[in-house]
């Protein structure tokens, strides 16, 4: 079942088009990778369903609740409330550095959800000893690593309790050692079946984790099937140059 449908997205900035009529849908569990050369639209389009990109025409649903019908948002206290199941991981971490790794988790939920705080804290707790990081509570991001401050922000999307994780590019940040930490926690979570859309560079993850890889190149997706078919027999000219730039 789908939990996740996009049809016919289309956004422009200025005269340049970066979605052309892209559609696809994600069931409940799926893993997606987005995959694509730098510039293709993976990001505009990732960031369109949680609403930090308004699109110019389509139609976006999450969990049957319709966000935007043929470019026509719903009301903004809607758009609130549908945005909420999903949550989002930056390349670029976005901790509040005045804060510790326990508070960046807590405050969320405390603003939003307005949960009891002894509900938050026990959550917290259980996500940083999740992450490996039950050490690093009272530590702030300045002192740790990237790859810390990464699994940190899973942690913190992990709050809100999310039906979906959206990660754009949440690796491309890192040293190449401490990347494999992030895709370790990643990774986890897939087993669980969280239902996840990563845009990533990272074709090891994509091949070995997700059960669906989307290809995107101009603002189009281009290809899309199970990382068998895409990585082994990719049909698309531009599918297989990617990958061949990529995978050497």
């Amino acid at each position: 079942m789908a939990i996740i449908e996009v049809s016919n997205l289309k956004k422009s900035f200025g005269d340049l088009d970066v979605l052309k009529q892209i559609t696809f849908d994600v069931n409940k569990n799926d893993v997606v990778a987005v995959i694509g050369p730098s510039g293709s639209g993976k990001s505009t389009m990732l960031r369109s369903l949680v609403y930090l990109e308004e699109i110019n025409a389509g139609s976006i649903t999450i969990s049957d609740d319709q966000l935007v019908k043929d470019g026509i948002y719903t009301k903004p206290q809607e758009i609130k409330r549908i945005t909420s199941k999903m949550g989002m991981v930056f390349q670029h971490f976005n901790l509040f550095p005045h804060l510790t790794v326990k508070e960046n988790l807590e405050l969320p939920p405390k603003l939003v959800k307005k949960e009891p705080t002894e509900v938050i804290q026990k959550r917290s707790t259980e996500l940083l000893k999740k992450i490996g990081l039950s050490d690093r509570a009272h530590f702030y991001p300045a002192n740790l690593s990237g790859g810390q401050k990464q699994r940190v922000a899973i942690a913190r999307a992990l709050m809100m309790n999310p039906e979906i994780l959206l990660f754009d590019e949440p690796t491309s940040a890192l040293d190449p050692e401490l990347t494999g930490e992030v895709l370790q926690v990643m990774k986890a979570l897939a087993e669980e079946q969280m239902t996840m859309i990563v845009v990533t560079h990272e074709m090891g993850f994509a091949k070995e984790v997700a059960n669906r890889v989307i290809f995107m190149d101009n603002g189009e997706i281009i290809e899309t099937g199970n990382p068998t078919e895409v990585f082994t027999n990719p049909k698309n000219e531009r599918t297989k140059a990617f990958l061949n730039r990529s995978l050497k």
